[in-house]
């Protein structure tokens, strides 16, 4: 059985004084923990280069600035305001069983 690469989530994340960003993050985290090796969590943080240049990417993509904070999921923004916990683990849910077939 081949090991699926684990699912990306990227929180654009401005830092700990941004209260959305803090509690977009709690969410994110209280919905994978029963995930494991599932998933894999990274903060694009906003006040260091890599992050800034991470966020550059992203918003090409979109065609303009993404939303801070936002939910980005392999690449494609998946939240642009903090989903409730049930939300985002049935979507995450979904992601995982497509990777598995």
């Amino acid at each position: 059985m081949k090991k699926l690469k684990p699912i990306l989530i990227e929180i654009i994340y401005e830092g700990d004084h941004c209260i959305p960003c803090v509690y977009m993050l709690e969410t994110v985290e209280e919905a994978i923990e029963d995930m494991g090796d599932g998933v894999k969590l990274e903060l694009v943080y906003l006040r260091q280069e890599t992050g800034g240049r991470r966020y550059k990417e992203l918003s090409e993509g979109l065609g303009g600035p993404a939303p801070i904070p936002s939910i980005f999921i392999n690449g494609r923004l998946y939240f642009s305001t903090t989903p409730p916990v049930e939300e985002l683990k049935r979507t995450l849910q979904g992601l995982l069983l497509q990777a598995g077939e």
